[in-house]
């Protein structure tokens, strides 16, 4: 039997999800996740929430263990994964406080452990369209009844982290016609596609970028970023309980497919 079957990973600001919860430590393959998971029941379906940078945000974005984040999830036996971030926007339309539902990514990282398949069955799973649209649909669908200002799609580009983007980097992605930028999107979103798990990002936006066009920003600082992304942990709390009810039964094909046809 299954200990849960959604799972949330909490960002920067975001360290505690459920009101009453048992903890429950998982070691993976991969070593062990940011910390210990707490279970809960959200409108009678059972949650697993794990902050991703650790309760005391101890593990910057390079140093995070992806990989044993996501297979905990897997290994209590999760298939639906809301992954809130928070984010910068690259675009002037984007504005601080308005909800991203992303649905696709550019990977800027480097070095990151980002697959569970180093062979010998050589895996090559689809990332062309890497979030479930199930999922994104109830996000989009209950912002907008929450009267909470979103964003129906999105490109999220992750850069490697800790440093921020230079301005010529930051104008870059402006150009490009990305709409956010963050540090932990991926690649978590992937390996949570390679176990076949259902997953969406919600970006919250807690800065203007610094490149972005027409503006002239100040550096943004950790303080800042985490001062508006607390400001905003009603709102994203409230979201995501809105949502957990509503996630469906059976997973979606898109997502609980994902291995067909990917291995040679």
């Amino acid at each position: 039997m299954s200990d849960a079957e959604i799972g949330v990973f909490g960002g920067s600001g975001f360290y505690s999800l459920l009101d009453e919860a048992r903890e429950v430590e998982v070691e993976t393959p991969y070593g062990s996740p940011s910390g210990p998971l707490t279970i809960g029941d959200v409108g009678g379906r059972a949650v697993a929430f794990l902050p991703r940078h650790g309760r005391e945000h101890q593990f910057p974005p390079h140093a995070i263990n992806y990989r044993a984040n996501v297979w905990a999830m897997k290994e209590l036996g999760v298939r639906w994964v809301l992954g809130p971030c928070a984010s910068g926007s690259l675009q002037k339309r984007v504005g601080v406080g308005d909800f991203v539902v992303c649905d696709q990514f550019v990977d800027r990282t480097s070095g990151r452990r980002d697959t569970f398949y180093d062979g010998p069955e050589a895996t090559h799973v689809s990332s062309a369209d890497p979030f479930s649209p199930v999922l994104r649909g109830l996000l989009v669908d209950a912002c907008e009844e929450l009267g909470i200002a979103v964003h129906r799609a999105g490109t999220v580009v992750v850069i490697q982290g800790p440093r921020l983007s230079t301005r010529a980097e930051s104008r870059w992605f402006g150009q490009m016609g990305w709409e956010v930028v963050n540090m932990t999107a991926y690649p978590e979103c992937i390996l949570a596609r390679e176990l076949e798990l259902c997953y969406a990002n919600v970006s919250l936006i807690t800065d203007y970028d610094v490149g972005v066009e027409g503006e002239d920003i100040e550096p943004v600082t950790a303080g800042e970023i985490l001062r508006v992304f607390a400001d905003n942990n009603a709102r994203l709390r409230e979201l995501i309980l809105t949502v957990i009810p509503r996630i469906p039964d059976e997973p979606d094909p898109h997502c609980a497919q994902a291995l067909s046809g990917a291995r040679f």
